[in-house]
């Protein structure tokens, strides 16, 4: 599994497609996956929205990890950078934002390769 991580429009999507030659229909959305599409597609892009649909779904996030990595060990997962900045006064969106870092958090621990995009350029922080 391979994490990229980076702010809002910092070239995520795009540095995938050309480092690691995934077409635009290799590659769904976040914000219009079901739970079980993570399991099956080669990159999905918007993580962090995948995350916010869940909550407001009640998905059960609980072992996503290591599912992941028996089922789609090769997935591309693009996601927002959301923990920089003011903490939101809504208790909905600090939800969001700590269970989407804390679910970065285990997926970084156990990717062969975590890469952060700023600017449309890499800069690999694991590669094992």
């Amino acid at each position: 599994m391979k994490l990229i991580i980076g702010g809002a429009f910092q070239g995520k999507k795009e540095y995938v497609k050309q480092q690691f030659g995934v077409s635009e229909k290799e590659m769904k959305d976040g914000k219009e996956a079901e739970f079980e599409d993570i399991f099956h597609v080669t990159c999905l892009y918007h993580f962090h929205e995948w995350v916010k649909k869940g909550l407001k779904e009640g998905w059960n996030f609980e072992g996503l990890t290591e599912r992941l990595l028996q089922e789609n060990p090769r997935l591309l997962l693009i996601s927002n950078e959301l923990g920089y900045g003011v903490v939101p006064m809504d208790a909905f969106d600090r939800t969001y934002r700590e269970t989407t870092g804390r679910i970065c958090t285990y997926l970084a621990k156990e990717s062969q390769t975590v890469i952060r995009v700023v600017c449309g350029m890499g800069m690999v922080i694991k590669n094992a």
